[in-house]
């Protein structure tokens, strides 16, 4: 199997690329954010996954081991192919989809093309129970999704980073946007910063 290619980016497609690998142009299928980020002519290290069926053999390509593991994570899910895996990781980096697993925003899971309420609201009640999977082979889990996959409660700075992104989440803002804003706003404040805080600065942000 096919795990990591580095090569020179021969081609480019809507939904995939050929990379030149010593004369050997491998295509691979990639979401837009990775695509747009490479250049024909220049150099692209690849984590890849294989996909083998009966019928073909696909490669699906990722700038890190981080991302390829959620998208094998992301397919353990009842209902949930390469395709909405692929969807999914276009709106929501592995970090972003761990704090919406565990914040349990159906509505950021939902953002991805293809993927419906249901089948966002079954990804997120799965993967509850399986983050702690992916933070033992090696990536990087968010402290929210960690304490969800462990059963914690959450206390201290972290309850006070989700509570901050539950009450941007009631106003109005997007879940993504939201935890993203927030965390920005905890770098800026004490640990022992309360929640009031914390969505002061985080709206300041979020109007930027």
């Amino acid at each position: 199997m096919i795990g990591r290619l580095k090569g020179v980016v021969a081609a480019l497609d809507a939904d995939s690329a050929v990379i030149d690998v010593n004369g050997v142009g491998y295509e691979i299928y990639a979401h837009a954010r990775l695509l747009g980020r490479l250049a024909l002519g220049e150099s692209a290290p690849l984590a890849i996954e294989t996909l083998v069926r009966e019928d073909l053999i696909r490669l699906y390509a990722f700038e890190s081991e981080a991302e390829r593991a959620a998208f094998r994570l992301l397919q353990t899910v009842q209902g949930v192919g390469a395709r909405h895996a692929l969807s999914v990781l276009q709106v929501l980096p592995p970090d972003d989809l761990y704090d919406a697993v565990a914040a349990e925003d159906v509505t950021a899971i939902a953002r991805a093309h293809g993927v419906g309420k249901k089948l966002a609201q079954r990804i997120a009640a799965e993967l509850v129970s399986k983050v702690g999977g992916v933070a033992r082979s090696g990536s990087v889990l968010t402290a929210a999704a960690r304490k969800k996959a462990s059963g914690e409660t959450g206390t201290g700075a972290a309850a006070a980073r989700a509570d901050a992104v539950s009450a941007l989440a009631n106003l109005g803002y997007d879940g993504v946007d939201a935890r993203r804003a927030v965390s920005v706003a905890a770098q800026d404040l004490d640990e022992q910063a309360g929640v009031g805080e914390i969505v002061k600065r985080a709206l300041k942000e979020l109007a930027a």
